[in-house]
């Protein structure tokens, strides 16, 4: 006999919550019976924005480095939020990021190419000698549309936005690069994302090789370092809802320094008119410098950060304008990787004259 699906089937189903990989009979238990008032933060609102494109443009990058080699790696995702979303969910509509971030950079992207074919042989050398060429995909932007295409099928095949469903958050895009002996390790507090969670991963079968916890992550962190192969690769990228998030970030990163040194550590966060944002990237640059070790820091602009007033004469938030990942221990290859990509995501993501890049690097 058929097993029952819970209530909250279809609820989840459009949120992205639940099982995006569906089978007929499957059980999806109720991951919304939760007190959601416990946590305020929900990643399905900003799924698919312009952080998510740099994010998960450099986290790519930096798997595809470190699973070439045969020795096993353990990665950590100290914040993993649901694993998977959808594009087309209430949450994410509501909220319309993902139309000025993965949606944007490849519509505007097409149209490119299209203005580029009908362009006269003068006219492309002009635009080739003033502007970005953004009639193909730098390499490591070409692996991120590539991991989305392997989410979804239709949109591979035809190209159609309309086909862009399911968009992969850093969980699935790192288990893509995991294989033999390597260890994927996720940590999300939110009751209701690591319901889902640990549902989506489910689904992928993978034994032993992907576990996934309700713990805090800055504190779960101290138990795998250093991991037994000696190679780890540690994502962390909290919300930043609160303002205390800033200093553990800090903290959770000096310590995992001093207890092993030699792994690559990513922080995405966020840059904001506050003085805890401002002050992250120089304490993590002041961690690697005096522990000796390399870094990178990469920033994308698409805005400004100024409060604008309407025709009604309110005033409306910006949003977020900004967003940098600062890595310690990069990949030698990643430095010129961004390099090439962070110009075509500011000439396909601005929404205006203050977008912009910088890319900063040391050790």
């Amino acid at each position: 006999e058929p097993q029952r699906r819970c209530e909250a089937h279809d609820y989840m189903k459009n949120q992205g919550l639940a099982s995006i990989f569906e089978e007929p009979g499957l059980r999806i238990c109720n991951a919304n019976r939760y007190d959601r008032g416990m946590f305020s933060y929900r990643h399905a609102f900003h799924a698919g924005n312009h952080a998510d494109v740099l994010k998960h443009t450099t986290l790519i990058a930096i798997c595809k480095y470190l699973t070439q080699k045969d020795t096993a790696l353990t990665v950590i995702d100290t914040h993993a939020g649901a694993g998977l979303y959808r594009l087309d969910g209430d949450y994410t509509e509501t909220s319309g990021e993902a139309k000025e971030g993965i949606l944007k950079l490849i519509s505007a992207q097409k149209a490119a190419v299209v203005q580029a074919s009908t362009a006269t042989a003068a006219t492309k050398k002009v635009v080739l000698e003033k502007s970005v060429d953004l009639t193909t995909w730098t390499p490591a932007l070409a692996d991120y549309i590539s991991a989305l295409q392997g989410l979804n099928p239709k949109f591979a095949e035809t190209g159609d936005l309309a086909h862009l469903k399911i968009y992969p958050g850093s969980p699935f895009l790192a288990q893509q690069f995991v294989s033999g002996r390597d260890k994927l390790k996720l940590f999300e507090l939110h009751p209701t994302d690591f319901k889902s969670l640990t549902g989506n991963i489910a689904q992928l079968e993978v034994g032993r090789q992907v576990s996934v916890a309700r713990e805090d992550g800055f504190e779960a962190l101290k138990t795998f370092l250093p991991p037994p192969a000696r190679r780890a690769m540690v994502l962390c990228d909290p919300s930043y809802e609160m303002k205390s998030d800033y200093g553990r970030v800090a903290d959770c990163m000096a310590d995992a320094v001093k207890r092993f040194a030699t792994g690559t550590y990513v922080v995405w966060y966020p840059i904001i008119p506050r003085t805890e944002a401002h002050d992250l990237p120089r304490k993590l640059k002041t961690l690697a410098v005096k522990a000796g070790r390399s870094w990178l820091n990469a920033t994308l602009t698409v805005k400004s950060s100024k409060l604008i007033t309407d025709e009604a004469g309110d005033v409306v938030r910006p949003g977020l304008p900004a967003s940098g990942m600062f890595v310690i221990n990069p990949p030698h290859t990643l430095k010129a990787l961004l390099q090439a990509s962070l110009p075509q995501m500011v000439a396909l993501l601005a929404q205006d004259r203050n977008a912009g890049f910088t890319l900063d690097h040391g050790g």
